[in-house]
């Protein structure tokens, strides 16, 4: 039977021939150090936790939700904006509850697309970035992901070689999967050029709280005037170790929310009436639990990049995200990333993230999430070792043994 039109628009899903490698590993017994999904391990903190339990109990807040948030929880992340960012939001016309970052933003390409829109976003980048509005019908024009001098014309080229003329340009810094930070100078530069080009931003700040070395990351809605082009996604997933909670937030520009949240009351209810509680009981509170898990990922960054690193693959230390952006070893770097991913498993029992998994332009990378403690991450190091020693001598002879299967 032939595919369904947004079906045949999608392709393989890369990830999924990690997965069955990892599945099939697992099943003959093998110890698969899992550092490919980017799914927290840390449990979600005792007091969110608490107070879910707590409001879970009134069976009032059995029925269904507002799809849009409850106030309570609008308010809170308004004043989270305003702590944080010192970022003024209305939370009745300028913030909507989302079910995590992901599907506000597929939520948001249903609302503001038309066929043949052109979306301008970067490759490599995560996937729903690109496909929740190929999706949608709109037409993808890959960009440059790095943050520097270089950015601006590739804008400039995008705008002038596209017909129609874009529609969005997608942000993503903290980068998934790269790492790469954005300063506020260049959000200044992007918004001058996107209200010059009457093109929206929708940036994607799910990294937000997840920086090292001191230097908490911007958000673009900081730039004066950002608020008359731009809509933000936020994740509590990471920030909090809530994943499976399934709870983030958009905010800006009135008429973007307006249009996602008609969108929405179409399509969901809003979370569960507890959930929503006890995220705002999260943003409430005074950032000890996000100082914490902050301070674990940086220690299994370093961890990371020193133990790789003596192991013979040198992976440059990045400075936000839960994600290092790993450059394929020199000897297997013609094999590309999927088939390197494919080795690490069967070889030396680690899971990765293939990069090509995130555009094309990613394929010399894989992508090592910081979702194991301590000691499992000394362990991979230990079994790459191991796989490179033997194996980086005659890379040409080395194939993932699914080639024989």
């Amino acid at each position: 039977m032939e595919e369904f039109h947004k079906v045949r628009r999608l392709p393989p899903y890369v990830f999924e021939q990690v997965n069955r490698l990892k599945a099939s590993a697992r099943s003959r017994g093998a110890d698969i150090i899992d550092l490919g999904m980017g799914n927290p391990d840390l449990p979600t903190p005792k007091a969110i936790v608490d107070k879910l339990c707590e409001v879970v109990r009134d069976p009032r807040t059995h029925r269904y939700s507002s799809s849009r948030g409850i106030p309570g929880l609008r308010r809170a992340q308004a004043a989270y904006y305003s702590r944080r960012f010192g970022v003024k939001l209305n939370p009745d016309t300028q913030v909507v509850a989302t079910l995590g970052s992901k599907e506000g933003f597929a939520n948001m390409a249903q609302a503001i697309t038309a066929p043949g829109d052109v979306i301008l976003c970067p490759n490599p980048t995560y996937p729903i970035h690109a496909f929740g509005f190929i999706m949608s019908g709109g037409v993808i024009r890959s960009l440059q992901v790095e943050p520097d001098d270089g950015f601006i014309p590739a804008l400039e080229r995008g705008v002038k070689h596209s017909i129609p003329k874009p529609l969005a340009l997608i942000l993503n810094y903290p980068s998934n999967p790269t790492a790469l930070v954005a300063s506020l100078d260049f959000y200044k530069d992007v918004v001058a050029f996107a209200k010059k080009n009457d093109i929206i931003i929708l940036s994607d700040l799910a990294y937000s709280e997840i920086y090292f070395d001191g230097n908490p990351p911007p958000s673009v809605l900081q730039v004066p005037g950002a608020i008359d082009v731009c809509v933000e996604f936020t994740s509590m997933s990471k920030t909090f170790s809530m994943p499976g909670w399934r709870m983030g937030f958009a905010v800006g520009n009135e008429r973007l929310i307006s249009a996602l949240t008609r969108v929405k009351s179409y399509l969901d209810y809003g979370a569960f009436t507890p959930i929503q509680v006890a995220a705002a009981h999260a943003l409430n509170g005074d950032g000890a639990d996000i100082a914490e898990v902050r301070d674990i990922y940086h220690k299994r960054r370093d961890v990371m990049v020193d133990a790789f690193g003596r192991a013979g693959w040198t992976i440059p230390a990045p400075a936000a995200s839960m994600f290092a952006w790993a450059p394929i070893p020199e000897p297997f770097k013609h094999l590309g990333s999927l088939e390197f991913s494919k080795l690490l498993i069967e070889h030396a029992d680690v899971a990765v993230a293939p990069g090509v998994g995130f555009g094309e332009h990613g394929d010399e990378f894989v992508r090592v999430a910081l979702v194991e403690n301590e000691h499992r991450i000394r362990q991979a190091a230990r079994n790459i070792k191991r796989f490179l020693s033997t194996s980086a001598k005659q890379p040409n002879n080395v194939v993932p043994l699914s080639a024989h299967r």
